[in-house]
């Protein structure tokens, strides 16, 4: 079977290796990008989101924590799929966290305005100049002007470390952990590391993307956080194990949702 991938392979780069297929080689790598995962942006079905999280919480009762929590679209979703799952979101922005008071309306949804990463303390948040809130407002200044390409404004906003507040909370254990802060991942899993290392989170929920960049954050970096759990990729109707880091199909710095369940 290796002789017959090595020669499929060897035909096809004699035959398209030429400067005037770049262009069919550049869609068909963008057509196999889709197809593992990566890139599929346009909605919360072909993300793979939506299966995903009725996969997880229907009928399932436990704590769910949405960092990064925007405008609510995400806690939303979650509390209309379970009736038994109590969200803790967090949000910095004060225009996104107030529309996010707004849009979420819940005994079981419990809204903090503040950023989450690995130590309390005080950090700016970079935002776009001509906007009222976005979804990319990020801790790195280069998300914006670097990979945005536009100007930014920042507000000094508070930032706790997730293990300490669960821990002062009392949350013992927590179901679906979902994370999407522009950058910041990792900083918050370090945050939670405890718990991470004690398998106390169920499921780990993160999007990895070009924001890394401005961070200097490798997927590797994740894939060593994570032992003792198992990696996934989502598709649009299910989801690819990742079995073993390889650079050449781990660091790919472009919009996608990877997904890690504690190893029972």
């Amino acid at each position: 079977m290796q002789k017959i991938k090595y020669s499929l392979f060897n035909f096809y780069r004699l035959l398209f290796s030429r400067p005037s297929f770049y262009s069919l080689n550049r869609f068909l790598y963008r057509c196999s990008l889709s197809g593992m995962g990566v890139m599929n942006f346009e909605s919360d079905a072909i993300s793979g989101e939506s299966d995903f999280l009725n996969k997880v919480l229907k009928g399932q009762r436990g704590v769910v924590v949405d960092v990064g929590a925007n405008v609510g679209r995400y806690s939303a979703q979650v509390l209309d799929i379970s009736d038994g799952i109590e969200v803790y979101a967090f949000e910095p922005h004060p225009i996104n966290f107030k529309e996010l008071c707004e849009a979420v309306k819940s005994e079981r949804f419990h809204p903090y305005n503040c950023a989450v990463g690995e130590s309390d303390g005080e950090l700016q948040l970079f935002d776009y100049d001509s906007a009222k809130g976005s979804s990319h407002a990020s801790l790195y200044k280069d998300v914006i002007e670097g990979i945005h390409g536009h100007s930014a404004v920042s507000l000094s906003v508070q930032v706790y470390s997730l293990g300490e507040f669960l821990s002062s909370a009392g949350i013992d254990r927590v179901q679906l952990l979902k994370i999407d802060t522009e950058g910041n991942e990792l900083s918050v899993l370090k945050g939670v590391e405890s718990y991470i290392a004690s398998k106390k989170i169920d499921v780990i929920h993160f999007e990895f993307n070009e924001m890394n960049v401005s961070s200097r954050v490798f997927f590797r970096d994740f894939w060593k956080m994570l032992q003792g759990y198992d990696v996934y990729r989502l598709l649009p109707r299910g989801m690819v194990k990742i079995d073993s880091y390889n650079p050449l199909y781990c660091e790919i710095f472009a919009y996608q949702n990877i997904v890690a369940f504690a190893q029972r």
